[in-house]
C-alpha cells in the first residue's frame, strides 16, 4: 500500500509538473476562454462601445489618488501644530480610504496583474534557455553576499569536504567524454543518413573531438621526416571533407614515386638502387571512413591499410630502444594497427560474419591486453549476444564487471539482461504480487534497478517511449549520448530474449524511489552528474530532444508570478464590472490590514509626549 500510495503521489507530482510546463499558453487561452463565456453578464461588449473601458482614465485616476494621498499627508503634518490628537493617524487612513475610487482599485490590480505578467514571461523564457530563474540567480549571486550570507560552517565541515573530495573527482571523471567503442562509419553510414534525409547526424563539436583524437593516435613528431604523413598530418586537422580525402589521395600518389639511394659500390662508378616507399595507413584509414559509400569498400582499404600498418608496426618495432622518438613513432605505429584490426572485426560484424569478427576480437585482445582505451570488450559483448554466446558473454563480464573498473552501460545493461533472462519468460507481475519475488527474481531486478541507476535514460529507447537516431562518435558515460548508442546496437538482443523487456517496463521505475535525490546521495554509483545535460547537448543533433536526468522543476518564482499575474487580473476584471461590491471588499480588506498599524499608532500617540512627536512629524 505504501508503494501504491508512493507511486500515485509521484504521477500527481508528474501531472502537475507538466501541467506548469505550458503555463503562459494555458493561461493565456484561460483567460480568452473566460473573457469569452462571460462576455455577455459582464457587458463587455457594451462598455467598449460606450468607452467605459478606459485605461487612460484608470492610469489617471490612479495618479490622482496617489497625489491626493501624499497631499493629506503634508496638510495634517502642517496643520498638527505644536500638538497632534490621538487617533489622528486613523482618521488619516480612513480619510485615504475614503477617497479611493473603483477605478483605483481597477488600475491598481490591472497594472500588477500587467507587471507581474511581463515578469512572468521573462522568467520563463530564462528558465527555458539557461534552466534556473533569474530572480533565484540574482538573488543568490549579488543580494546573499551582500547581507551575509555566507557559510559559517566551513570549518566544522571541513572532514566532510575531505571526504567527498573523492565523490567529486569521481563526478568529474564521468563527465568526460569518451569515444564511442560502436561509432559508425562516416562514409558508408552517416554520410547516407544525410543524402536520404538532408540532415547532419555528426555535430561540429562531435567532429572536432574526433579530430582531435586522430591527431592523437595517428601521428607523431617525426612525421615531418615522411612526406606523406607530413601531408597525413595537415589531412587530420582539416574541418573540410573534401580536403582531407584529397590530402589522403596525395599521400598514396607519393609512395608510388620510386626513390633512388645511392650506394658506393665501386669507386670509379655509382650504381643505384631502386627502392620502393612503404604505403602510408592512415591514408587508407582515411578514405576507409569517409570515402568509401559501402561497408564492403571500407573493407577492402581497410586491408591494404594492415598490409602497410602491420609493415610499419614491424619496423617500429625493432628500433623502438634507439630512442624517445623511435619509441614515439612505435606507439603511433601500435596505435595505428591496433585501430585498422578493430575496424576490420566490425567491417565483418557489419556484413554479417559475426563468428569471423569475434575471433578477430579475441586475437586483438589477446596480443594488446594494455590497451583498454578502445574499449574493444564491448564490441565483442555485442557480437557475443548477436550469436546468442551468454555463457561467453558470462565470461567477458566476469573480467571487465569488477569494482576496480569504469563502468558503461553496456557492462551495466548486460549484466541485467543476463539475469532477466532466467527469469523473464515467466516472470508476471500479477503473480509476482501476490507470492512475492523469487530468489531469481530478486537478483533480476536488482540488476536492472543498478543499470537504471548508472544510466537512467536507457529505457525509454529499450522500451520506444523515445526514437532513436544515429549514435554519435563520443559518448558521456551515464548520459543520453551513452543511452542512443547501446540501445541503437543492444535493441534488437533485449528483443530476443522473451519477456526480458516486459520485465524491464515493470521495474525500473523503481530505481527513482531509491535514490530520490540522485544529484546528492547515490545508491550503488556516485551521484549523478550534473554536467549530462550541456555535454549531450553539444554532442547530439539539433534535431533530436535530449532527454535530462533528473527533470527540473518549475522555480518557485515561475509559479509565484503566475499565481499573482492570474489572481491580480480576475481581480481587475471583478473590480471594473461590479465596482461597488468590490470597493467595499476592497476597503473592509484595507481596514482589516490597517487595523494592528492603526493600534500600535494610537498607543504611540497616548505614549510620547506631543512635543516629540511634532518634532517627528516635521522631520
Amino acid at each position: 500500500m505504501a508503494e501504491a500510495a508512493t507511486g500515485f503521489l509521484e504521477q500527481l507530482k508528474s501531472c502537475m509538473v507538466w501541467s506548469w510546463t505550458y503555463l503562459c499558453t494555458v493561461w493565456f487561452f484561460i483567460v480568452l476562454f473566460l473573457v469569452y463565456i462571460l462576455r455577455v453578464p459582464l457587458k463587455i461588449n457594451d462598455n467598449l462601445s460606450t468607452g467605459n473601458w478606459n485605461c487612460a482614465s484608470y492610469t489617471l485616476t490612479l495618479w490622482r489618488t496617489l497625489t491626493l494621498f501624499l497631499k493629506l499627508i503634508s496638510k495634517s503634518c502642517k496643520s498638527s501644530g505644536a500638538a497632534m490628537e490621538p487617533g489622528a493617524s486613523s482618521m488619516l487612513v480612513s480619510m485615504f480610504l475614503n477617497t479611493l475610487t473603483p477605478k483605483f482599485y481597477v488600475a491598481l490590480t490591472g497594472t500588477s496583474s500587467l507587471i507581474s505578467g511581463l515578469i512572468l514571461i521573462f522568467e520563463w523564457w530564462y528558465f527555458r534557455k539557461y534552466g534556473t530563474s533569474f530572480i533565484e540567480q540574482v538573488s543568490v549571486s549579488h543580494l546573499r553576499p551582500l547581507l551575509g550570507g555566507v557559510d559559517n560552517n566551513s570549518s566544522n565541515n571541513s572532514n566532510s569536504s575531505n571526504g567527498d573530495s573523492d565523490s567529486n573527482r569521481q563526478s568529474v571523471s564521468e563527465c568526460k567524454v569518451w569515444r564511442n567503442p560502436l561509432n559508425l562509419f562516416r562514409g558508408a553510414e552517416y554520410n547516407r543518413y544525410t543524402w536520404v534525409t538532408g540532415r547532419e547526424p555528426l555535430t561540429y563539436y562531435d567532429m572536432n573531438l574526433s579530430a582531435q583524437d586522430h591527431q592523437t593516435f595517428f601521428t607523431c613528431d617525426s612525421d615531418h621526416l615522411r612526406p606523406a604523413d607530413a601531408i597525413m598530418q595537415k589531412a587530420w586537422r582539416e574541418r573540410n571533407p573534401q580536403a582531407r580525402i584529397s590530402a589522403a589521395h596525395e599521400a598514396l600518389e607519393i609512395n608510388e614515386i620510386r626513390s633512388r639511394v645511392e650506394v658506393p659500390l665501386i669507386a670509379s662508378s655509382t650504381i643505384w638502387e631502386i627502392k620502393l616507399l612503404p604505403k602510408c595507413a592512415t591514408a587508407y584509414i582515411l578514405l576507409a571512413e569517409e570515402e568509401a559509400t559501402t561497408i564492403a569498400e571500407a573493407e577492402k582499404l581497410f586491408k591494404q591499410a594492415l598490409k602497410a600498418g602491420d609493415g610499419c608496426y614491424r619496423r617500429s618495432q625493432q628500433l623502438q630502444h634507439h630512442g624517445s622518438q623511435y619509441e614515439a613513432q612505435h606507439r603511433r605505429d601500435t596505435n595505428v594497427l591496433v585501430y585498422i584490426k578493430r575496424r576490420l572485426a566490425m567491417c565483418a560484424r557489419r556484413l554479417g560474419r559475426t563468428r569471423e569478427a569475434v575471433k578477430m576480437m579475441r586475437d586483438l585482445m589477446k596480443e594488446f591486453p594494455l590497451l583498454s582505451m578502445f574499449n574493444i570488450h564491448e564490441n565483442l559483448l555485442e557480437a557475443l549476444l548477436e550469436l546468442q554466446a551468454y555463457a561467453d558473454v558470462q565470461a567477458v563480464l566476469a573480467k571487465y564487471d569488477d569494482i576496480s573498473l569504469p563502468k558503461s552501460a553496456t557492462i551495466c545493461y548486460t549484466a541485467a539482461l543476463l539475469k532477466a533472462r532466467a527469469v523473464s519468460d515467466k516472470f508476471s507481475p500479477e503473480a509476482a504480487s501476490r507470492r512475492g519475488l523469487s530468489t531469481a527474481e530478486m537478483n533480476a531486478v536488482e540488476a536492472i534497478h543498478r543499470a537504471v541507476e548508472f544510466n537512467p535514460h536507457v529505457p525509454k529507447y529499450l522500451l520506444e517511449m523515445k526514437s532513436l537516431i544515429l549514435p554519435p562518435e563520443h559518448i558521456l558515460k551515464r548520459g543520453d549520448s551513452e543511452a542512443i548508442a547501446y540501445a541503437f546496437f543492444h535493441l534488437a538482443h533485449w528483443k530476443r530474449v522473451e519477456g526480458a523487456l516486459n520485465l524491464l517496463h515493470c521495474t525500473w521505475e523503481g530505481t527513482f524511489r531509491m535514490i530520490p535525490y540522485p544529484l546528492e546521495k547515490g545508491h550503488l554509483f556516485y551521484p549523478y552528474p550534473i554536467c549530462t545535460e550541456t555535454a549531450d547537448r553539444e554532442l547530439l543533433p539539433s534535431f533530436h530532444e535530449v532527454s535530462v536526468y533528473p527533470k527540473k522543476e518549475l522555480p518557485f518564482f515561475i509559479l509565484f508570478t503566475a499565481g499573482l499575474c492570474s489572481f491580480t487580473a480576475m481581480l481587475a476584471l471583478l473590480t471594473h464590472q461590479f465596482p461597488e461590491l468590490m470597493g467595499v471588499f476592497a476597503k473592509a480588506f484595507l481596514s482589516t490590514l490597517f487595523a494592528p498599524l492603526n493600534f500600535v499608532m494610537e498607543k504611540v500617540e497616548s505614549i510620547l509626549p506631543s512635543s516629540l512627536w511634532h518634532q517627528l512629524t516635521r522631520i
